[in-house]
């Protein structure tokens, strides 16, 4: 009899806790496997120590460790992300460690404290070839491309709310402008080789539905997507399967059937065409058009920059993404040896329109794991203007690098088109995680920028940062990718401009005089 009853108290209060984890918000994980989902938060408590003494250091685990991932859910969820005790890295003997140097004195800084302090571009996207439609962006770190059918609905519709919550822009991703873009935030188009959402019956690019689309959305920038790092290079294949009605509405494509992604873009074929594409994007919609690639051979990029130098046609921005970016799915060979790591990459096409005196001319824009601090600071020294962050929005709105993206059955909801699972994701509160973790980015690169000295994270210098080689070694940035001069560096009027941006108070701030 007691036994009974005690079994019939554990029921009850199982089916209590099932109860509540169905009806709450809070986490996906939860509502989607109710009573089991909170082992995996008990084995998250005591991982640390399971970790010190049984698997892998906080430092181990890739793509991202434990302790890069603690640090973007604490961000998200505006709790305590500090680390106490000393760094888990082994400083006196790890190769490849960057180090920024800090400096004792500093002009005029914006307050690092203010976690509302904005942190804008310091170039006008579009300014320097006259769009119609320039504009300085207001956030140096933007959320980049990711295609509702790769990400669930309900994952978008967060990334967007959050975006607009956050001042920051949203990448649409090749796979079209879907309804959960429009839920506030600012839009950046992708242009893939299909054309999704901008092409005709037989796949060729169409410019009125562009207009149409650009017109009816708030599209502040064109993308035109060359490749990704992840899988340079590689056409795609969406299953009839997976055309639903709604995906097959949002990109322009037969219902239930094959479509096959073309590996290269058929609206041009080189290098000149490509600029007088990018001319009749810019000219029809009036908003900056630019472009995405990884970083393989570089004859395109010399033959780009030369015919830039010119002064006739050109590219409003570059974004350069690393070999060591996320994406959906992609073969083992694409995903580890195709395309060159972010750093490597980047400063070979920045390099490249340096020694033609051009980067004031472009906007750079970085992805590939730059959503933590110390990897975005690199980035910034070496050239970028601004970031995009991807892997690490999604961990903020409750990724739990399952690895699980490519099977459909990602168990937060985020990269997964199952109803079932896509339904434990409240779209409402994470889009608050996801503007939380956007906004203390921000402010830890006004931190590590005011470290430094200097107002904003695009006036950190590749001299500014050591690159550790062991114990016996250390190498400017600068000498590590061969910079000269002033490369990496924004021209003096472009310093002084977001200087006074970010350090000169209202008239309202400032104390009346004696």
């Amino acid at each position: 009899m007691q036994a009974r009853r005690i079994g019939a108290v554990a029921v009850t209060a199982l089916a209590v806790v099932a109860a509540r984890d169905l009806m709450q918000k809070k986490h996906a994980l939860l509502r989607n496997f109710p009573v089991i989902g909170h082992a995996r938060y008990l084995l998250e408590t005591i991982g640390p120590e399971l970790r010190q003494y049984i698997v892998t250091s906080n430092e181990e685990e890739r793509p991202f460790s434990r302790d890069q991932r603690s640090w973007i859910y604490a961000s998200a969820k505006e709790e305590n992300n500090y680390f106490g005790f000393g760094t888990d890295v082994d400083v006196e003997h790890v190769q490849g460690k960057a180090y920024l140097k800090q400096r004792t004195f500093a002009g005029a800084l914006p307050d690092a404290h203010d976690a509302q302090v904005p942190l804008p571009s310091a170039k006008v996207l579009g300014g320097p070839r006259g769009r119609a439609k320039a504009f300085r962006p207001a956030s140096v770190v933007n959320i980049s491309a990711m295609s509702f059918g790769s990400l669930s609905g309900a994952a978008i519709t967060a990334l967007n709310k959050g975006a607009a919550l956050a001042g920051t822009m949203h990448n649409t991703g090749e796979g079209g402008l879907s309804p959960y873009h429009r839920s506030g935030g600012d839009l950046v188009l992708q242009i893939g080789t299909s054309y999704f959402g901008c092409r005709n019956e037989d796949g060729s690019f169409n410019l009125d539905k562009l207009k149409d689309v650009v017109a009816g959305a708030p599209v502040r920038a064109i993308e035109i997507k060359l490749s990704q790092g992840a899988k340079p290079g590689l056409g795609g294949m969406l299953p009839g399967a997976k055309v639903t009605q709604e995906i097959a509405g949002i990109r322009g494509i037969p219902l239930g059937k094959d479509c096959a992604s073309p590996s290269r873009h058929t609206a041009f074929s080189d290098v000149d065409s490509m600029l007088d594409f990018v001319e009749l994007l810019a000219t029809e919609t009036g908003v900056p058009v630019g472009i995405k690639s990884a970083v393989g051979e570089m004859g395109f990029w010399q033959e780009l920059a030369t015919l830039m130098a010119r002064g006739d046609r050109g590219v409003d921005f570059v974004t350069v993404d690393g070999g060591e970016g996320g994406t959906g799915a992609a073969p083992l060979i694409f995903t580890d040896s195709v395309s060159l790591p972010f750093r490597m990459g980047f400063s070979r096409v920045y390099g490249t329109f340096a020694e033609l005196g051009l980067t004031d001319e472009l906007t750079f824009i970085g992805s590939g794991k730059l959503g933590l601090p110390e990897n975005a600071a690199v980035a910034f020294a070496l050239g970028a203007d601004m970031i995009n962050v991807a892997r690490e929005a999604m961990l903020s709105i409750g990724c739990i690098q399952s690895q699980k993206c490519h099977t459909d059955t990602c168990p937060t909801g985020i990269a997964t088109q199952n109803p079932w699972l896509a339904r434990g994701l409240d779209p409402t509160s994470k889009a608050t995680r996801a503007a939380v973790y956007l906004r203390t980015l921000r402010k830890e690169l006004i931190k590590v920028s005011a470290a430094v000295g200097v107002a904003h994270p695009a006036l950190i210098t590749a001299d500014d940062i050591e690159i550790m080689n062991g114990d016996y070694e250390a190498r400017t940035l600068a000498a590590v990718y061969g910079y000269k001069d002033g490369w990496g560096e924004l021209g003096p009027r472009l310093a002084e401009d977001i200087t006074a941006l970010l350090t000169t108070k209202p008239a309202s701030d400032e104390r009346p005089s004696a």
